[in-house]
């Protein structure tokens, strides 16, 4: 079975302070990192031992995970598992890339995110050229805010042409053609985040070759649909529950505006556009070639 899995554990903490997030500066308590830990650990063995299936894995902290060492070592470890197809993880690339040094990089990979008000511009850029002179598979982005759209630009022009760098549509932000227009020309794929993608009635493969896991081994089909329904809930990851709930689903929710989510819908055809890096955003071709919203099926809200 191919199998897909994003993973969030009580992890919270976070090392910046973006004016948009829940989560900033937060501080997690040690009893929270111990069993952030244990967590982790116990999800490691698990995959560990499921060699008959082919799994990818993206972990999706709440806060920053690259700055806890234990995350660093799951992706060491899980790289070097010849069933793990692809691990990766999203970060604000604060820390220190030398872990990688011990990973299989033909599966380990990247999500890195640029907060311009947090870090300075030339640490940033240089901790992407680490990884690409380690060989470190990796994508880049930033949030499309008018405020960020200088630095946007100025990362785009600094980094090699076969580093993608992705721009995510602003949470309740919406965007003129004039306005979206300098977005597209940094990230030929931003007509696919602009506009929210309709998707109640239609199919995703969340809940049947993608699941979302957290750290007590629960599963759900995705990090987005509500689980205060019962009948959300799949099954447990630990007793094995999950496998036999696993089919085909339609989404539930009028619209997914998240990557991480409506990447997993096939009619975007995205799987193609990112084959061999679904999860860490890692495009299939480099420079990626502009795709309209008509061609990505999107409607203006």
């Amino acid at each position: 079975m191919d199998l897909s899995i994003l993973y969030r554990g009580p992890l919270a903490s976070c090392d910046y302070d973006c004016g948009y997030c829940p989560f900033a500066k937060r501080r997690d308590s040690p009893e929270t990192l111990r069993a952030d830990r244990a967590a982790l650990e116990r999800f490691v063995a698990w995959v560990s031992a499921q060699t008959d299936d082919r799994i990818s894995v993206l972990f999706t902290p709440w806060g920053e995970g690259l700055t806890r060492s234990w995350y660093q070592r799951a992706l060491v470890v899980l790289s070097r598992l010849d069933h793990v197809a692809e691990v990766a993880i999203q970060t604000n690339l604060s820390s220190r890339t030398a872990w990688t040094v011990g990973a299989d990089l033909d599966s380990l990979a990247l999500w890195c995110t640029y907060h311009p008000d947090q870090v300075p511009y030339e640490r940033f850029l240089g901790r992407c050229h680490e990884l690409r002179d380690s060989g470190v598979r990796f994508s880049a982005g930033i949030v499309g805010l008018p405020e960020h759209l200088e630095a946007a630009r100025r990362l785009r022009a600094d980094l090699p042409d076969d580093v993608y760098l992705w721009v995510n549509a602003a949470e309740g932000h919406s965007y003129t053609d004039d306005e979206a227009a300098p977005w597209t020309e940094i990230d030929p794929l931003f007509p696919v985040s602009r506009f929210p993608h309709s998707s109640r009635g239609h199919a995703c493969r969340a809940g049947e070759s993608v699941i979302s896991v957290d750290g007590d081994g629960e599963v759900y089909r995705c990090h987005f649909v509500p689980r205060t329904d019962p009948t959300e809930r799949i099954g447990n990851l630990y007793n094995g529950s999950y496998r036999r709930a696993l089919r085909a689903r339609v989404c539930p929710l009028t619209q997914c505006d998240c990557h991480i989510g409506y990447v997993h819908m096939p009619e975007l055809g995205l799987y193609e556009t990112f084959a061999g890096g679904v999860l860490s955003r890692i495009p299939a071709e480099t420079p990626v070639p502009v795709r309209s919203a008509e061609a990505a099926g999107i409607r203006p809200r």
